[in-house]
């Protein structure tokens, strides 16, 4: 971000924002320091440190120099033309034309009090300029996606289109020393950071970048659901990839084979944890980056949407000095984040608590946290067989993933140990049979098993633009309502849509619940080797609410919609029987 000293002293920009709230004096004068080091704009410096985002900066400082700030809407939908101004000097100085008007054109400029860009565009384009202050991320965003083909063609002084493609067979790509240089350039350098920063301020959970033959398909999960983005030229898919290979420390030579790393970054002032996965597909490397921001999540079994009586059944099973907790669903519904939260309130100076993951997703304070690397021969089952020997009170592994695994967790759960560990079933009494079907003893499960917590993620409606309606009456008797809340005018919500949710009508996730609570009925079906059905139901009869049956009280509360429980819970027959 831009300040033009000479008409806005940095240490004046830099105390409004002290007097704002906005930094801290000690902060400042950190930033001024570095600032004198490097001789980059004070905005830009702040950013660069990690310590305030474009958008802050920019409020900021579209109030201190009266300027106003140039809006997403601001961006025309196609190039403005007939300008006489360069491509590579849009890049360089960071302008985009926004509106051309017989003798006015207005400009997103990252630093409008810039007197000679502006001079130098209104002389190439003879009209009167009026600067916006814009992003500098947005202002190259725009550049690419307006100009992106033309800035290609300008730079090569290639002539046609057949000079210009590069494709995946082309044989410069086989040299692995061209690919780096392709990566370290300055325009797929913003380009990777662009993706990134849209991904963190849209909330993604992950990002896909998947090459086909013609085209790039970026995409981001935003709450659980995959939204297709504007992809970057093809023509740059070899470059993209390398560069974000090369960030996460992986082998860019290594085209063949499957690559897991990790980027580690601080981004819009918080610290962002990326895991990065490659695999080769048929026109070239697809990539997805899983982002872990360590602190949005909030480790506290208080905020993860637990109903009262749910919340009171783990809170009992966590209580138990031994035993097995178990926590199922499938890849992405929140099974890590439930465990941490249960540790975290374990992790007392009592107790000694020791964890054998693959990978560490979050860095948890005061617990002995092992990583899993089979590579080198140290897997759960060996590392488990190390850590009951470290004295612990508490175990956690990341998933019971065999039954050598599984035999260690169930004997450590019976020598003293509280263990907790995930499955992937879809439902809670399925997590039963399959400690069966992997070949432990009936006996052993009732034995240890204390209980266990299936959950899925719904969307979370939008608490500014949710909208109720009343329900329909062969709803209502189709689906039981009634039996969810007693008393009252049944109400459902749907998703609108708003600015502050990106017209999607959502904005964050909650979970769903079941959990199931091992008793002596239990016991006596799981020692007979009853299915899956005939557990759940007589779970639901010692008073087990199946995730379906939580979704819909939720749905009614208005903490998410019908849709989104139909959407990710298989229905429960008679469930309001």
């Amino acid at each position: 971000m831009q300040v033009a000293t000479s008409h806005a002293p940095a240490a004046l920009f830099g105390e409004r924002l002290v007097k704002l709230g906005k930094l801290k004096p000690a902060d400042l004068e950190r930033a001024l320091r570095a600032q004198a080091e490097i001789r980059q704009p004070l905005g830009s410096v702040l950013v660069r440190l990690g310590m305030l985002t474009e958008q802050e900066v920019a409020f900021v400082l579209s109030r201190h120099l009266n300027v106003r700030m140039a809006l997403s809407k601001d961006y025309p939908s196609l190039p403005v033309e007939n300008l006489g101004i360069a491509i590579n000097y849009m890049r360089n100085a960071e302008i985009v034309p926004l509106q051309a008007e017989e003798e006015r054109l207005v400009v997103a400029m990252s630093n409008p009090q810039d007197e000679f860009t502006c001079q130098a565009i209104g002389m190439a384009s003879g009209k009167l300029v009026e600067p916006l202050l814009g992003l500098p991320t947005e202002i190259r965003a725009n550049i690419e996606r307006l100009y992106g083909g033309e800035a290609s063609k300008q730079e090569s002084g290639a002539g046609g289109d057949d000079e210009f493609e590069i494709t995946s067979q082309d044989h410069n790509l086989d040299d692995i020393e061209h690919l780096k240089d392709m990566a370290s350039e300055a325009p797929v350098i913003r380009l990777v950071n662009q993706i990134m920063t849209n991904a963190m301020t849209q909330r993604a959970s992950d990002i896909h970048i998947e090459p086909f033959e013609t085209h790039l398909k970026v995409r981001y999960r935003i709450d659980g659901v995959i939204h297709e983005v504007e992809s970057p030229p093809p023509q740059l898919t070899a470059a993209i990839i390398s560069r974000l290979k090369l960030m996460a420390r992986l082998n860019i030579a290594e085209r063949r084979l499957p690559q897991d790393g990790r980027i580690q970054l601080r981004a819009q002032g918080k610290e962002i944890d990326m895991r990065v996965s490659t695999v080769p597909t048929m026109h070239g490397e697809s990539v997805v980056m899983r982002l872990l921001d360590k602190h949005s999540v909030k480790l506290d079994l208080n905020t993860l949407g637990f109903s009262d009586d749910n919340l009171r059944k783990v809170q009992q099973q966590l209580d138990a000095p031994h035993g097995v907790i178990l926590v199922t669903g499938p890849t992405g519904s929140g099974k890590t984040t439930t465990l941490y939260s249960a540790l975290t309130q374990l992790n007392t100076p009592e107790n000694k608590v020791l964890t054998v993951e693959d990978p560490v997703e979050y860095e948890l304070e005061g617990i002995n946290q092992i990583q899993a690397n089979p590579k080198i021969g140290l897997n759960f089952a060996d590392a488990l067989r190390s850590i009951v020997r470290q004295d612990p009170d508490i175990i956690m592994i990341g998933e019971m993933r065999d039954v050598e695994t599984a035999r260690i967790a169930i004997q450590s759960a019976l020598t003293g140990h509280l263990v907790l560990s995930t499955l992937h079933t879809n439902d809670a009494a399925s997590g039963i049979t399959r400690l069966m079907d992997m070949g432990i003893e009936d006996y052993l499960i009732t034995s240890t098993v204390n209980g266990i917590l299936a959950q899925r993620l719904v969307r979370r409606l939008c608490p500014q633009c949710r909208e109720s309606h009343p329900v329909l009456p062969e709803i209502e008797q189709e689906l039981g309502l009634r039996h969810y809340q007693p008393e009252g005018e049944l109400r459902l919500w749907h998703a609108k849509g708003c600015s502050a949710c990106g017209n999607s009508g959502y904005k964050g996730r909650s979970a769903i619940h079941e959990v199931l609570v091992m008793d002596d009925p239990l016991r006596r079906l799981i020692l007979k080797h009853e299915d899956a059905g005939v557990l759940q139901e007589q779970a639901r009869k010692g008073g087990m609410r199946t995730m379906y049956e939580d979704g819909l009280y939720k749905a009614l509360k208005g903490v998410t919609t019908l849709e989104e429980v139909l959407r990710v819970a298989e229905e429960t027959p008679n469930a309001h029987v």
